[in-house]
């Protein structure tokens, strides 16, 4: 039990900002959601 590190010691090597990631997440799915209802608009229109 001697190597045992005290994780109050850990240092985050690679800091994240989690709010830009989540705000990147949301607007690439809703680019993508976005991009798949203009297919099927388009998809649409040319049928009718």
């Amino acid at each position: 039990m001697e190597n045992v590190r005290d994780p109050r010691e850990h240092l985050n090597e690679e800091p994240r900002d989690d709010l830009f990631d989540v705000a990147m997440g949301f607007g690439g799915f809703f680019g993508l959601l976005f991009v798949i209802f203009a297919v099927a608009v388009i998809i649409k229109f040319a049928i009718s």
